[in-house]
């Protein structure tokens, strides 16, 4: 009897991936997704340009401050992470690095979930996360409409607050802004 050795997929796995999947390396293993769909694509792009425009551009009355990027590249240890969006304090990490690719925890992350990607996102993504010490993670569910606001408490999440539909969203860490959950939905 001859046991199979699993292979533990490598940096250079990604780039032989088409071009119309994100690829990501969780646990030695290569998960790939589809590029998102447009409703995905569109909460997270809108989410991005609401954050970033008074954390990441410092306008409309925001504190500046942050580094918000759309599906920046994360080598967590051996881990390699796709998050629709991050966002780094300015105080943590004052440049960008010349890398293509992030070895500095985020300080917040968000996912935008879909049947796709939702398991893995909360089964896979959250605990390395965590584990990570990073301490702000939002999930976006553009089915239902929602937004979960978790925060890493003693090494573990703990769901602050679920926003719906269209309610008005002030949370960490983003709080000295508010704006209304239904503008992400297309």
């Amino acid at each position: 009897m001859s046991a199979t050795a699993r292979k533990f997929a490598t940096y250079e796995d990604l780039f032989d991936l088409p071009e119309n999947l994100v690829g990501e390396i969780i646990h030695g293993q290569l998960i790939t997704h589809p590029r998102p769909a447009p409703k995905h694509a569109s909460a997270a792009s809108t989410l991005g340009m609401t954050i970033g425009t008074p954390y990441h551009r410092g306008r409309d009355g925001g504190p500046g401050g942050w580094w918000i990027l759309d599906e920046p590249e994360l080598h967590l240890g051996p881990h390699i992470l796709v998050p629709d969006l991050a966002g780094w304090r300015r105080e943590r990490m004052p440049e960008l690095p010349d890398l293509a690719y992030f070895i500095l925890p985020p300080d917040w992350v968000c996912e935008v979930l879909s049947p796709g990607t939702a398991r893995t996102d909360r089964a896979d993504k959250m605990p390395l996360y965590a584990a990570q010490g990073i301490p702000f993670l939002w999930l976006v569910d553009p089915a239902p409409r929602t937004l979960e606001v978790f925060l890493l408490r003693d090494g573990r999440w703990s769901l602050e607050h679920v926003y719906q539909e269209d309610e008005e969203v002030r949370t960490a860490p983003f709080e000295a802004i508010s704006f209304p959950l239904g503008a992400l939905w297309v």
